[in-house]
């Protein structure tokens, strides 16, 4: 089983890195607009990137939040921007375990193949 690990970390670090640039982008968006928010609104630079991570991620606690009506649209694209990234990240894991447990099955049905020098009946193809 730790090799099954080893291949899911391989993957999902070999997936961020091909989609890090992707990434880093959105996330830099995410932070210049909470950045520009934080400046509307005479936010500090700490609590304007903090809401931008907390919109973007769609936690949104409600201890900061904008009042004039800029930032409200500009919340708005920050929060559409942190739901494509968390999608990447999500499809990424979701898309690994499913290698992963695929080569798993292939793998065991090769295994029982030889073994008994026929698939079982109830084996997936």
């Amino acid at each position: 089983m730790i090799e099954y690990l080893a291949r899911f970390l391989n993957i999902v670090f070999w997936s961020l890195y091909v989609l890090g640039p992707l990434l880093i982008t959105l996330a830099l968006m995410i932070v210049s607009l909470g950045l520009l928010v934080g400046r509307i609104e005479k936010w500090s630079i700490f609590d304007a990137a903090y809401w931008a991570f907390i919109t973007g991620t769609t936690v949104g606690y409600g201890d900061i939040r904008p009042l004039k009506k800029r930032s409200k649209i500009i919340s708005i694209l920050i929060a559409l921007l942190g739901l494509i990234f968390t999608g990447f990240l999500v499809a990424i894991a979701i898309n690994t375990a499913s290698m992963v447990i695929d080569e798993l099955i292939t793998l065991e049905i090769a295994e029982r193949f030889k073994q008994d020098g026929k698939p079982d009946a109830s084996e997936r193809p």
